[in-house]
């Protein structure tokens, strides 16, 4: 990037890399808008503490029953206000949000449905921790009466997915199922750049990313691998932010697991919105995805809210994990 803020011609954007590779315009410009969401939300995150409507409790909770931040809110809102300005998306499911919204039906011209965690990891905003969307596109299968039901597809049948991480640089790792590619966005030009090109995760790395403060409540499989991690000289990154760790993980090597507890015996992290796209991302960067010995994209969620144990990163540190269950 020169001094004058002009992209260099080594240095290709977002929008023409899609348009170079993608047929379908209708999906490009469903990428597209995501993307503008995660630029607004960006710029959010960066007036933490300068802006008073940031930081803090929103005073309501999710469907979850989780305290929702002020920036989940906001987030979820700009996600909404990007997709609804796109023709072709028929229906947003949010992590925020107890039901799907149907902005357009097929008949209207809708033909996709995206499903989104607006801001994963909101509660270390007030402490500059990494934060990001989470985003899966889906292709709108249903008819006219039935359309919010296309959110509940297994992550096998995702036409695109990826999120983008909200730290010392602002990243959108994406992939479209023919591989991964990871994007910059420059504050200069306001373009998201692509920096690399078919990133592939590392086969193996001794590095485990849990919450060990929930050592007490993981079943025994999951004590077992990690007495066999501290037995073999494996080290340990956890942020608490998924799509920080993940991240991570993806571009050093590891596992990332997010197991069942004994207050949570179905798993915590939600199918739709982190554990299918973040799988879709893994896979095809040539990583594992499981849900303990059930691959993660083949499960078809009934709900929109569905939870789901999470194990994904390096093959063969996801098989080292599986050996324990």
């Amino acid at each position: 990037m020169s001094e004058t803020g002009v992209v260099r011609e080594n240095l290709t954007t977002l929008r023409k890399h899609l348009r170079a590779r993608e047929e379908d315009g209708g999906l490009r410009r469903v990428l597209e808008a995501v993307a503008l969401a995660g630029k607004s939300i960006a710029h959010k995150v960066r007036r933490a503490r300068i802006d008073d409507d940031v930081i803090g409790q929103a005073g309501a909770q999710n469907t979850h029953g989780e305290d929702q931040q002020k920036l989940d809110v906001m987030s979820d809102e700009l996600v909404l206000q990007c997709l609804r300005e796109c023709p072709e998306v028929a229906v947003y499911a949010s992590e925020e949000r107890d039901e799907a919204l149907v902005l357009k039906t097929a008949s209207e011209g809708g033909r996709f449905c995206v499903v989104s965690d607006p801001l994963d990891g909101s509660s270390n905003i007030d402490v500059a921790v990494s934060v990001g969307t989470i985003f899966s596109v889906l292709d709108n299968d249903q008819p006219d009466a039935d359309t919010e039901k296309s959110a509940l597809q297994p992550g096998t049948r995702q036409r695109a997915a990826g999120y983008i991480l909200y730290g010392s640089s602002v990243v959108l790792v994406l992939t479209l199922g023919d591989g991964v590619d990871m994007y910059v966005l420059d504050p200069v030009v306001g373009e998201f750049l692509l920096v690399q090109e078919r990133l592939q995760m590392p086969a193996e790395r001794k590095i485990y990313s849990i919450n060990e403060a929930y050592a007490d409540d993981f079943e025994p499989w999951v004590r077992a691998y990690l007495d066999h991690a501290h037995a073999n000289g494996y080290g340990s990154r956890y942020i608490g932010s998924m799509v920080a760790d993940v991240h991570r993980t993806l571009l050093k090597g590891g596992v990332f697991l997010y197991p069942p507890t004994a207050k949570a015996p179905a798993g915590k992290l939600r199918l739709l919105y982190e554990g299918s796209p973040m799988a879709f991302v893994v896979e095809q960067a040539g990583g594992v995805a499981t849900a303990g010995k059930e691959r993660l994209l083949e499960q078809v969620p009934e709900k929109l809210h569905q939870r789901t144990p999470v194990i994904l990163g390096s093959r063969a540190e996801v098989e080292q994990v599986q050996s324990h269950i």
